[in-house]
């Protein structure tokens, strides 16, 4: 009786061993894949930063050629010369701050303003249901 009690501990202790590094291996993957996951989100983000940045330098310049190119005199000129200022700091904005930190300027304007927040989206969620339905 007492060998078989041995027997049967000797078995539940490998057993126990068995399922605990079974637990190790698993958890390690799962650590493996979580960092993988991890990193290519990082690098997405990284490109979308980038692309983004890209865009506002691209939009910088376009405002810059605007001033250079359009009227200065007048009333036409002062409207030009408005466009390309705004044109060209809405470029430099988007190049400077990337998509992450426009996101987190929205963040901010919808945690000051959530009700009219809520009314935007409201208002571009029935303009894309009527635009689908067409």
């Amino acid at each position: 009786m007492d060998k078989a009690k041995g027997a049967a501990s000797a078995v539940g202790d490998m057993v126990g061993n068995a399922a605990s590094a079974v637990g190790h291996s698993v958890g390690s993957a799962a650590s493996a894949v979580g960092q993988s996951v991890s990193g290519a989100a990082s690098a997405a983000g990284q490109k979308a930063d980038d692309w983004t940045s890209s865009a506002g330098a691209g939009l910088k310049q376009l405002g810059e050629t605007i001033g250079q190119r359009a009227p200065h005199e007048g009333m036409l000129g002062s409207a030009s010369q408005a466009v390309a200022d705004t044109v060209t700091n809405t470029g430099k904005y988007i190049e400077e701050a990337g998509l992450s930190g426009m996101m987190d300027d929205v963040t901010q304007v919808i945690r000051r303003n959530p009700f009219p927040a809520v009314l935007i989206g409201l208002g571009i969620g029935v303009l894309i249901g009527r635009a689908l339905r067409s």
